[in-house]
């Protein structure tokens, strides 16, 4: 079964490749940015939702979204199950391990709302999903630590470590993933935290991802989500 990467995030594969993908031209930065919708209607749930998304991190700009509605239904979502589909995986299993299911039906029917920052160093996309009831994905399956995937032709090496990042929400956890290709490599640093039923996915691309950094970006998103939890 193909898994998305969470609801906010292109696919590991796309976004390691395609870094730059994420960065929209500078006349953007200053033009007002209405919330995209999925296929359906954002639920109330939905737009409550984006008021758990970060500001704009200084020195970037918003390059997507916010976009509301439907996990499943979301641009993003679909861009990251058709990237999966693209790339050959040396363990497909891996594709979107530890991350949330967009193929399982609650989950492609639960709110959510996504943004992506973007900036020459590198990128910021986050999504918040509140899903039917409490749960969280299982930890990345030792096997998943190293493998390959082919990339548009070009051979990627992706290794991935959990990180020590302090306690945040009901449940949480970081990773730091190296991928290397012949020509560039970027390294992506994943973090998931869930209060009560909603979950918060984040992925920060770049060429060097500094845990205290992500940790730091953890910390403000967990207290928007304990903000739309009250």
């Amino acid at each position: 079964m193909l898994k998305a990467v969470s609801g906010m995030f292109l696919s590991m594969m796309a976004v390691a490749a395609c870094s730059s993908e994420a960065q929209a031209p500078p006349a953007a930065a200053n033009a007002a940015v209405e919330p995209a919708q999925g296929s359906g209607s954002p639920s109330a749930d939905a737009a409550k939702l984006r008021a758990a998304l970060l500001p704009v991190p200084e020195g970037m700009h918003i390059s997507y979204g916010p976009e509301l509605g439907a996990f499943g239904s979301l641009k993003s979502t679909q861009q990251g199950l058709a990237a999966v589909r693209q790339a050959r995986l040396e363990r497909p299993e891996c594709a979107g391990a530890a991350q949330l299911d967009a193929a399982r039906p609650d989950v492609a029917k639960a709110p959510a709302a996504v943004i992506a920052f973007g900036a020459e160093r590198g990128s910021i996309t986050q999504a918040v999903v509140a899903l039917p009831s409490a749960a969280f994905p299982a930890p990345l399956p030792a096997k998943c630590a190293s493998y390959t995937a082919d990339v548009d032709g070009a051979k990627v090496v992706y290794r991935t470590r959990m990180l020590s990042m302090p306690a945040k929400g009901d449940q949480s956890r970081a990773y730091l993933t190296t991928a290397a290709g012949a020509k560039e490599s970027a390294e992506i640093g994943s973090v998931m935290i869930r209060r009560g039923n909603v979950i918060m996915s984040m992925l920060v691309v770049g060429r060097q991802v500094q845990p205290d950094g992500l940790f730091e970006l953890a910390k403000l998103a967990d207290q928007n989500l304990a903000r739309i939890k009250q």
